[in-house]
């Protein structure tokens, strides 16, 4: 019996803390008053390769800003690119707004860095932004995201995202995204951890950049929003959650796909993490559940498993106001059966697939090699 309760605890404490954590959430995001926009100009930094399903809602959304001053800076491979047309027209149709295009960008083992270090060339705003090409935001979102930076404690502000799939296999990523990597990022913030930053949002100052190195300081790691946000944060400052969540598509068609970008986010959270990496599996309730049944422990399984849902549908309604997601909240078990083999195979190998590349890394998460599929 003691044996049953233990397999339990752990993950039921952890389940109950994520609820926790989005009931605070969702009150902050209740009580949210208006920012006060601040004089400070404002650089958007956008690195961009191909076309998304929302594409052009995404680079529409950043230009239909309430701040000012700011300013929009695309960064493309070269112009041949599929988006950079979608760019020109924006370009176009709003003379108003400064929105620069550059297509040549900085050899970096990752790209998307090699891409940040060329835009930061041509930034003219103290106050920076990053975010993937495919983000939607709403017109107040660089007055939230750049208030909280007022507080000179405050070095980096990043967002939650709801995750839309077009397909399948993508909405039942986007699930997982959901219900399980939105509430740990929750879970992080409720217990203190200063160093975490997503690619949904990173707000930060240019001049904490620059004393943290800038960006060539991690242009040979793969996870360029963890490493920009432990390089500001350790400078004495912390990291904030905003209240603000934008959008994000997923449009993968096959189920590999899906696989291989798990695999990449598993294993890159591995390299950075380190050792607390391995006590991941505490999370993934599925399994415990699994385990008391095979225990004949069906009360404290059912038990966990209502947790688990609840865990699931709180962060889906009332942090993310994510419809699909609420409705699939009770196959959140489900999802913790394939993070958990996502969670196990991570161990074995240090190679991810990343695009069209095949990317090799070291035990803290520097690319040593990239070789492009033929």
């Amino acid at each position: 019996m003691l044996g049953s309760l233990l397999l339990f605890l752990a993950p039921a404490a952890y389940q109950c803390l994520a609820i926790y954590a989005s009931i605070h959430q969702a009150r902050r995001q209740r009580s949210q008053l208006k920012p006060q926009s601040t004089a400070q100009g404002v650089s958007i930094l956008k690195p961009v390769r191909g076309l998304d399903p929302n594409t052009r809602a995404a680079f529409s959304s950043q230009i239909q800003q309430t701040h000012r001053p700011f300013e929009v800076l695309f960064a493309a491979g070269d112009e041949t690119d599929p988006c950079v047309p979608e760019i020109r027209r924006l370009q176009a149709e709003h003379p108003e707004t400064h929105i620069c295009l550059i297509t040549t960008v900085v050899e970096a083992p990752n790209g998307k860095v090699g891409a940040l270090m060329a835009l930061a060339r041509h930034a003219r705003y103290p106050i920076w932004v990053v975010n993937d090409g495919d983000i939607v935001v709403t017109p107040e979102y660089l007055d939230i995201v750049t208030a909280p930076l007022s507080n000179p404690n405050i070095g980096v502000v990043t967002c939650l995202y709801r995750a839309r799939g077009h397909t399948l296999p993508a909405k039942w990523e986007a699930f997982g995204i959901a219900s399980d990597f939105m509430p740990s990022t929750l879970v992080a913030q409720a217990l203190g951890v200063r160093e975490f930053g997503l690619g949904s949002t990173l707000a930060f100052r240019a001049a904490d950049l620059a004393k943290a190195g800038g960006f060539a300081a991690f242009g040979d790691y793969i996870a360029d929003d963890y490493q920009l946000a432990k390089r500001i944060t350790a400078l004495g400052k912390r990291a904030q959650l905003s209240t603000l969540v934008v959008e994000t598509a997923l449009g993968e068609a096959t189920w590999g796909g899906i696989w291989n970008h798990q695999l990449r986010w598993a294993r890159t959270i591995r390299a950075s993490k380190g050792a607390p990496y391995s006590g991941l599996f505490l999370t993934h309730a599925g399994v415990w559940i699994v385990a008391l049944l095979f225990l004949r422990r069906p009360r404290l399984a059912a038990a966990l498993a209502m947790l688990r849902i609840a865990s699931a549908y709180t962060t889906a309604r009332f942090v993310l106001a994510d419809r699909s997601a609420r409705r699939l909240s009770s196959l959140a078990p489900v999802w913790d059966l394939y993070a958990f083999a996502v969670w196990l195979t991570a161990h074995f190998g240090r190679t991810v697939r990343w695009r069209d590349k095949t990317i090799r890394l070291d035990k803290s998460g520097r690319i040593l090699e990239t070789d492009t599929a033929k």
